[in-house]
């Protein structure tokens, strides 16, 4: 295992921002935290990067632990951090943030150019950091985070306020990073984000881990029934169909299903009646509908918990 933590606390006076949780991360795989404000996300990864210390408990990093001082050194040598307000030198091109920050670590041999590529700034090794995009920004920014060769990577919100194109180039930027062997921590508060990267998802809520899996697994488990929208003519099509619930909804008609072969039986139906559709909508759960079951709270693009 690549993380281990095992009954993790942190408190803070009377605070108890981590309550007892314990997961692993394997190596090479993408493990998202999700969580909504408050939840204890932030405290557990500044343990993970020795920047905090726990109250009680194991967390241990590459092997090392993070309480230990010869521990620590070894973690932050071997580990990549990009935090979520990162910025770097205005006036510098990419090429000459990633030279200054290869050159801080002591990195002679940085693979300058290979970086470029693997983020694609290619075309924009030359320009300057402040005439970039917010997604170009990001791929430098995740460039510099692995100047080091780092084992383990924390991404920290790294498609934040990003629109959906730059947010998808990252996202290609990450599966890169996965195929070449890297361990990927990311915290999100996108969860199409996490649903379309994790390996393994952790859902924290006010200190505790309320469900941990895979996100097929964990939308299986927790995630509802596919429903299957009409819309048309509501002629009587859903007396005797094998459906969990059936709901009227004006023009509409939902039905929750609950066999694999529902859709097929309903659409015969639909066609031996005569019904007139003018849509057929099939809405299948997502991690979403998991993070909203489980904690009771939607995370809007921006970040804000509803």
């Amino acid at each position: 295992m690549v993380i281990r933590v095992e009954h993790l606390v942190k408190k803070y006076k009377d605070l108890t921002a981590v309550n007892d949780i314990s997961f692993k991360v394997k190596k090479g795989e993408v493990f998202a935290f999700l969580g909504p404000n408050g939840a204890g996300k932030t405290t557990t990864v500044e343990i993970l990067e020795c920047l905090r210390n726990p109250t009680s408990g194991l967390a241990e990093v590459l092997g090392y632990d993070v309480s230990d001082k010869k521990g620590q050194d070894e973690i932050k040598a071997r580990i990549g951090v990009l935090p979520q307000d990162f910025s770097t030198f205005d006036l510098l091109d990419c090429r000459e943030n990633l030279k200054y920050y290869a050159k801080m670590y002591g990195n002679d041999n940085c693979d300058i150019d290979g970086l470029i590529s693997l983020v694609a700034l290619d075309e924009k090794a030359k320009s300057r950091y402040k005439t970039l995009s917010g997604g170009l920004k990001r791929r430098l920014a995740i460039a510099i985070t692995l100047v080091n060769d780092p084992e383990v990577v924390f991404l920290d919100e790294p498609t934040s306020a990003l629109d959906p194109k730059a947010r998808r180039e990252i996202w290609t930027v990450i599966e890169g990073l996965r195929r070449k062997g890297k361990t990927i921590f990311l915290t999100t508060h996108y969860m199409e984000e996490a649903q379309a990267l994790a390996n393994n998802v952790c859902i924290l809520d006010r200190g505790e881990i309320v469900a941990e899996g895979t996100p097929s697994g964990l939308i299986s488990r927790y995630g509802g029934n596919t429903n299957l929208v009409l819309q048309g003519d509501p002629k009587d099509i859903i007396k005797d169909l094998p459906t969990a619930g059936v709901e009227r909804l004006e023009d509409k008609i939902k039905i929750s299903l609950k066999e694999e072969d529902s859709v097929r039986k309903i659409l015969g139906k639909i066609s031996r009646s005569g019904m007139e559709l003018e849509r057929l909508e099939i809405t299948r759960p997502s991690l979403e509908d998991v993070f909203l079951k489980l904690t009771g709270k939607r995370i809007s693009d921006e970040g804000a918990v509803h």
